[in-house]
């Protein structure tokens, strides 16, 4: 398997940010990890393993980036303003920097697919909600899609406008909301065992519904719980028969 590191000093968040892709062709997978993770994370749990198949055969190219929770979110000991426009730093590093590198690596017109399991499945999902126009679908995994569940009830516009439970509600927009409806790949999935909350997803999906959004809702049950087994299954099996 073809594995290749980057890194640049990020205008969006002054600091150098690291970047890894997986293979050489094929759909894009942009990976975001979860909570306070790394760039590395999905291989070390050998989630790029479980994927080898489809990279391996020129199928699927991936593609994992940090995330800035550590800065933001779960930093204990940052006022939540502060959280909030790290976040949003964050944001704009994936879509003015993250993006536009993956089209200049893998083809400007190769659609981009993104996807994280746990806090990366709301990342994930927030990011394309709010980019319809520059990727192309989402694949969350075991997601809670109400980001005041990670700031403790604290809640300003930023925190509104990335939590997708609080947003969609009331999104008119209706160009977003067509390019939204475009999208065959909203695949919202989650298991029912330990530390599980397939509520949430369940509760998600209704949203979309009473917005006339396409999705696909998966509850694997409660052999699967909230851990790496459960996400080395679930992400295969989707790339496999769904793309």
């Amino acid at each position: 398997m073809n594995k290749h590191i980057n890194s640049w000093y990020s205008p969006s968040l002054q600091k150098e940010m690291p970047i890894v892709s997986y293979g050489h062709f094929g759909t894009v997978l942009l990976l975001v990890p979860t909570a306070g993770a790394d760039y590395l994370e999905y291989e070390r749990f050998q989630l790029i393993d479980s994927l080898a198949p489809f990279i391996n055969e020129g199928e699927l190219k991936v593609y994992s980036i940090d995330s800035v929770n550590n800065e933001s979110w779960l930093n204990k000991n940052m006022n939540n303003w502060d959280k909030a426009q790290r976040h949003e730093q964050w944001n704009a590093y994936v879509y003015n920097e993250v993006i536009p590198y993956i089209k200049t690596t893998s083809g400007d017109d190769t659609p981009i697919f993104i996807s994280g399991a746990s806090f990366g499945a709301l990342h994930s999902m927030n990011l394309f909600l709010k980019r319809p126009d520059l990727l192309a679908g989402v694949i969350a995994m075991s997601g809670v899609y109400d980001l005041t569940y990670y700031t403790d009830g604290f809640i300003n516009d930023t925190v509104y406008y990335n939590s997708p439970w609080h947003y969609m509600p009331n999104l008119t927009d209706h160009g977003i909301l067509e390019q939204i409806r475009k999208s065959p790949h909203i695949h919202i999935l989650t298991g029912a065992g330990a530390y599980e909350d397939p509520k949430a997803g369940g509760e998600f999906a209704k949203l979309l519904y009473d917005k006339g959004i396409y999705y696909e809702f998966d509850n694997w049950g409660e052999n699967y719980k909230h851990d790496w087994p459960t996400w080395r299954e679930m992400l295969p099996h989707y790339i496999g028969t769904r793309f």
